[in-house]
């Protein structure tokens, strides 16, 4: 098949397609976010990185147990391209899928993905309940305590900011900051 380098559209629809969760759809909108903001922060493709961010998690509703491996198959049966393929499924290496992170948006997105949740968790809580007021040391609070948005992986997180060879402390920031420029889309 001849490959297709998708458009931002054809990517949103074929999101809609396979997921209705209204959270499920705001991560992968915050997710997007903070590709495209990352994306230029580092003089990268936006549009590229911004859709592979949105469809992380394209798989995640209907194949929860085939999740990363769902994936890899609609999108070839679509033609995407193998680079896009190949970051999508790599943001579940360790739990899901034995593809490691090699090039900077791979390791970018598995780095981040897991950090949204916690921010997202980290809003909720303010009296504004945005990210718009929130600042890395509010987080790096919660970061701490265990207990608070438990599910996060933060071993996740941690082995991601080691692959970027960054502080914790500045992905949090850069996270905000991708976060905040969807804020209205995803309701913080």
């Amino acid at each position: 098949m001849q490959e297709h380098i998708p458009t931002y559209n054809e990517a949103l629809s074929l999101l809609k397609e396979f997921n209705q969760s209204e959270s499920l759809l705001k991560h992968a909108y915050s997710v997007e976010g903070v590709m495209r903001y990352m994306a230029r922060k580092k003089g990268q493709d936006e549009e590229k990185w911004g859709i592979v961010g949105l469809m992380h998690d394209m798989d995640y509703e209907r194949f929860p147990e085939q999740h990363c491996q769902k994936s890899r198959e609609i999108l070839q049966e679509r033609g995407w391209p193998e680079e896009y393929i190949r970051a999508i499924v790599s943001h579940g290496w360790g739990l899901v899928s034995d593809v490691e992170p090699q090039t900077e948006m791979e390791k970018t997105l598995y780095a981040i993905d897991e950090l949204t949740g916690l921010i997202t968790a980290a809003a909720l809580v303010r009296p504004s309940k945005s990210v718009m007021d929130l600042e890395a040391k509010s987080v790096m609070k919660k970061w701490k305590d265990k207990s608070f948005a438990a599910g996060v992986q933060r071993p996740v997180i941690e082995k991601g900011v080691a692959m970027l060879g960054v502080e914790l402390r500045d992905l949090v920031t850069d996270v905000i900051m991708g976060m905040r420029e969807v804020a209205d889309r995803i309701g913080l």
